[in-house]
């Protein structure tokens, strides 16, 4: 890869800001955008990672999965009303080859329910791999091991 290391760790920080807002600003259709179109996107409990159970409470393994999911969410799927807010921290730039960037970036997820209170809805951290090519940046791979024991409602929207 060309672009000198703080432009390679700004692009991921924006990216992941960007991602964050797409969510929670309810934008879920441009979500899959965010991917490329062989990518693997799941939300796995740490503990399954842990004991090397592959088992993951949300899983896609294709951008086409990623709109399935989201017509579901706007068509189909019965959750409570709520809102999300998304805190991203700095990645940690783990690897570089080429145009493949590996990254890891803790989060936690606030959900506003509508009684008005806010919760700690998840927290854990993203495992990436971005495509940085073409002078856009995309995910080839999103993992959201998640710390929370329990997921206190369905998992309608992404993490």
């Amino acid at each position: 890869m060309s672009a000198p290391a703080d432009k390679v760790q700004s692009a991921i920080d924006d990216f992941n800001a960007a991602y964050g807002l797409c969510l929670d600003d309810d934008r879920l259709e441009q979500w899959p955008d965010l991917f490329v179109d062989d990518c693997l996107y799941q939300v796995i409990a740490r503990e399954n990672v842990d004991n090397g159970l592959p088992a993951a409470v949300m899983y896609c393994d294709s951008k086409g999965m990623l709109v399935d999911r989201v017509v579901a969410l706007r068509k189909a799927n019965v959750f409570p009303e709520h809102f999300n807010r998304h805190l991203i921290g700095r990645a940690v730039i783990t690897g570089v080859e080429g145009d493949e960037v590996s990254a890891e970036a803790s989060y936690v997820v606030f959900q506003t329910r509508n009684d008005g209170e806010t919760r700690i809805y998840n927290a854990g951290k993203y495992v990436d791999r971005f495509d940085l090519g073409g002078g856009h940046v995309r995910l080839k791979s999103r993992t959201c091991i998640y710390d929370t024991l329990r997921i206190a409602t369905l998992l309608a929207t992404p993490i």
